[in-house]
């Protein structure tokens, strides 16, 4: 068999595919498999290498640009920014309409430089293949042959790159054409293909984005175009070949949205079937003692190997066995749908139409014998046949309606032997199969045959039996109940009683808390890596544990899953969010098979911390108000002439001095609802408010410092509007769609656990966002400014000097605008690492009040300027 093939003939058979034996093991080995006149080459599988095989070639429905027949009308525009490209690949499916022989142009792109600037052109020769020329700067590289124009899908890439103008085309994965010298960048003239051109698909530009031609225009299909600002490998060609999207340094990328599209040319979706990687894999060379690689698709002898107690464990099931299941089964199927033992050699045909009959007939035998406890050779000999069953390949053409049926009957068989007299059954395999932990392995690959049943129209597909089922495909769930799974996986890793106190953490009972979940993401019938979010239900409580009032907390805990392991328990890579009584809300930064378990434990901060934190609060809230009051009064009485800098600076003065007074009384009015929930929409106003003034800071800074040309007028309606009226909305909005959901349980302020927090925090993750983007380009302008100055007004200043002047400028703009601009507030993400972080970010941003009055009322140099005033014109 190919190595595939072999290594799932093995696994259905509960062994492994031979692994590469020890250097020390070699030479008898090989003796070994001599005497059984095995020679020649043997597959392999290696110890530490892991292979991805594509269940079939992929289906990728893409959207498909139609030019029919040559005009000088049709042409589709990219709406994308292109930067300066000192090295270029574009890759694309291209489809020639073999009735023409003319030039055409596939792509152009055109610069005020030069209209040529990078474009492909091909035609079709006297000998029926396809050549394609690239252009760049205006060169011309030669016409050579890339595909035959056989009417058919052909997939192609063209590469450039700046030094020593190397150039290259691949078609169909493979390189057609490559040379060097396609306008290659001199010492005096290094030439990037030049930024913000426009990019034509079917049309040849004589004017910047116009002015095309009937002859030099393009006719046939074309879709998947991708350009990346960089030269791909071959091998990232093939992956581009096989619909896989390299997204580093990817300059644009298909998509109907990015497309202008002339009138009359045409769009229609089409179905590509993307090829598989060509893979190698490891053989034994029989007779010679060495190693060496094959194409995994080449069909060569193999052998299974079995752990000697798993090997005996199977054949004394075999020897005790009835045969009953097994015989009822086959009798009424009317053929051998499980053979009577799992060594035998026969390598069964599985399609769709015999997978479906066969587990039609089994789940109703086991529906009939439902009460009964399995034997260990008929669990063995379900497992085989779901194996098989979960390996099979769709084939182009079968009946979908039959996928979803056969989908139905395999989770219920699964279901059937996972019933609770089966647990019994399941320990006397253990060494074959160490836990039913195999069975969610087996949902998972079966759930991949259901993903060519999702369309536009059908997004989500359930399958449920009682203890078992799953939920949407793309992002595929999967659910056990409380039979033997469960219980197994309770008992022997998860069941434990602590009562042992760590840094106020008094831990009283641990227990299995939700159903086991197996969680996938998919893209292209492939896994994605990704970071995803779950929020569990508790399918399990903890009765008649009396918290006195104390927090309950649960913890996530994964359960790595290995064929050979049987899983183990492990808290890497997940956290909990969020817990409420009936659910739990965790972060992972993988998809993996878990559990939650239910920690119910005392939560205490210590009374030193608490007192500490609260105290902090406290004093700089007042002291930052006291200084924000007195900043504010100064605007009012010093009389500082009126701009719209000191405009921006009282408002956003007064919004954050209203909102740290509101914090101060928030505690007193926990008692009392009604106040509690004015006290939180006020909160929710004026601090939203602050960060928008904030915001208002920022725009502001930008247009004096960056864009200095822009006009001052009606600008301050603008900020009003920004400043007062967006924290209105925001509110507003909030309010009205989560009213009773708004306020936390224990203190006055935004609910946390229903996510209400988000309307706050998403807004002001924004404004920093923005805030340090201005503050990064105010001081590049500002150390840009600083060097200029510095060359014309001491141009023989030292080295030394000359870097002091160079930090100054740096660090001056810094520690001017970090308390307007709010970016000291950016140490709130990292409080849940460390209690040190929260008494970080509390002395921040409790004394930026104290900050603001520092650096804008005491060392203002205009409200200095305006006292003096006030005192020169008080002597006179």
């Amino acid at each position: 068999l190919d190595w595939w093939h072999a290594d799932r003939y093995c696994e259905q058979r509960f062994a492994q595919l031979l692994f590469e034996p020890q250097d020390s093991e070699q030479d008898s080995f090989s003796e070994l498999l001599q005497s059984h006149d095995i020679r020649g080459s043997v597959w392999l599988k290696e110890r530490d290498g892991v292979l991805h095989k594509p269940k079939r070639r992929r289906g990728h429905s893409v959207p498909v640009l139609v030019f029919r027949d040559k005009t000088d009308t049709k042409y589709v525009k990219v709406l994308s920014d292109f930067p300066a490209l000192p090295a270029v690949t574009a890759c694309a499916h291209l489809q020639w309409d073999t009735r023409t022989q003319e030039i055409a142009t596939i792509f152009s792109y055109a610069v005020p430089a030069f209209m040529n600037e990078f474009q492909l052109r091909g035609f079709v020769d006297e000998e029926g293949f396809v050549r394609f020329a690239l252009i760049v700067h205006g060169h011309h590289s030669p016409y050579l042959p890339v595909f035959r124009a056989d009417g058919q899908w052909h997939h192609f890439c063209v590469t450039w790159q700046r030094e020593n103008g190397t150039w290259a085309i691949y078609a169909d994965g493979k390189r057609r054409a490559s040379a060097s010298g396609l306008c290659a960048a001199g010492p005096s003239a290094p030439q990037a293909i030049y930024s913000q051109g426009t990019f034509i698909i079917g049309q040849d530009q004589d004017s910047l984005g116009g002015t095309f031609r009937a002859k030099e225009s393009f006719s046939g299909n074309i879709t998947d175009l991708h350009i990346w600002q960089k030269v791909l490998g071959t091998e990232q060609i093939e992956q581009v070949r096989s619909c896989w999207v390299i997204e580093q340094d990817l300059v644009f990328g298909w998509s109907s949205d990015t497309l202008e599209l002339e009138s009359t040319v045409q769009t229609v979706t089409t179905q590509l079937l993307c090829p598989g990687h060509v893979e190698e894999c490891r053989v034994l060379e029989v007779g010679s003692s060495g190693f060496s690689y094959a194409s995994c698709l080449q069909t060569l002898p193999f052998i299974c190997q079995y752990r000697k107690d798993a090997y005996w464990q199977l054949k004394r099931a075999q020897l005790e066995s009835s045969h009953s299941l097994v015989s009822h089964v086959n009798t009424l199927a009317a053929r051998t749908v499980i053979p009577d033992s799992v060594f035998t050699s026969d390598v069964q045909d599985m399609n769709l139409s015999v997978a479906l009959g066969a587990l039609d007939v089994l789940a109703m035998v086991l529906r009939e014998g439902e009460t009964s406890m399995l034997e260990p050779s008929d669990l063995l000999a379900v497992l085989q046949l779901l194996k098989q069953v979960s390996d099979m390949e769709v084939q182009e053409g079968d009946d979908l309606k039959m996928l979803e049926q056969l989908v139905q009957y395999y989770m219920e068989v699964t279901e059937l032997i996972l019933e609770e007299q089966n647990i019994g059954t399941w320990s006397s395999v253990s060494q074959v199969i160490r836990g039913p932990m195999a069975v969610v392995q087996l949902c998972d690959r079966m759930v991949l045959l259901l993903v060519s049943l999702l369309t536009a129209e059908r997004t989500r597909i359930t399958i449920q039996h009682r203890n078992i089922g799953l939920r949407r495909v793309t992002v595929k769930n999967l659910w056990f109940g409380y039979g033997a799974l469960q219980r197994c996986l309770s008992g022997t890793a998860a069941s434990q009683h602590v009562a042992a106190s760590n840094r106020g953490h008094k831990y009283v009972s641990t227990t299995v808390g939700t159903a086991v979940i197996s969680s996938t993401l998919l893209g292209d019938y492939q896994e994605i890596s990704t970071s995803v979010r779950y929020r569990l239900q508790h399918r399990a409580q903890v009765p008649g544990q009396d918290l006195g009032g104390k927090f309950r907390v649960f913890s996530l805990v994964l359960l790595h899953v290995s064929p050979d392991a049987g899983g183990m328990w492990s808290t890497v890579g997940c956290s909990v969010v969020t817990s409420l009584q009936d659910s739990t809300a965790c972060f992972c930064n993988h998809t993996t098979n878990f559990a939650i378990l239910l920690q119910v434990y005392e939560m205490q901060m210590t009374t030193k911390e608490e007192f500490t934190l609260q105290t902090l609060t406290f004093i700089g809230c007042g002291v930052s108000f006291c200084a924000l009051i007195v900043t504010f009064i100064l605007f009012l009485v010093v009389r500082v002439p009126k701009s719209e800098r000191t405009t921006v600076h009282k408002n956003l003065i007064f919004a954050l001095a209203a909102g740290e007074a509101l914090l101060m009384l928030s505690e007193l009015a926990k008692s009392n609802q009604v106040l509690c929930f004015l006290v939180t929409a006020f909160l929710h106003l004026f601090f939203m408010a602050a960060f928008s003034w904030m915001l208002v800071e920022g725009l502001l800074l930008w247009s004096k410092v960056v864009a200095v040309n822009m006009s001052e007028d009606r600008r301050m309606k603008f900020y009003y509007v920004t400043g007062w009226g967006l924290p209105v909305l925001i509110v507003g909005v909030t309010l009205a769609t989560s009213f009773n959901k708004y306020v936390a349980e224990n203190h006055c302020w935004l609910n946390v656990q229903t996510n209400i927090i988000w309307a706050f925090v998403g807004p002001v993750l924004f404004i920093l966002a923005v805030n340090t983007f201005v503050l990064l380009r105010v001081v590049m302008v500002t150390v840009s400014s600083a060097r200029r100055r510095s060359k014309m007004l001491t141009p023989n200043s030292s080295l030394e000097g000359q870097i002091g002047a160079q930090i100054w400028a740096t660090a001056k703009p810094i520690l001017v605008l970090l308390p307007v601009l709010g970016l000291t507030w950016v140490c709130g993400v990292l409080v849940h690492l460390s209690i040190i972080w929260a008494y970080v970010f509390i002395l921040l941003n409790s004394l930026q009040g104290l900050y603001i009055f520092l650096v804008y009322a005491i060392y203002n140099s205009e409200v200095r300027n305006a006292i003096q005033r006030m005192k020169d014109k008080k002597k006179a």
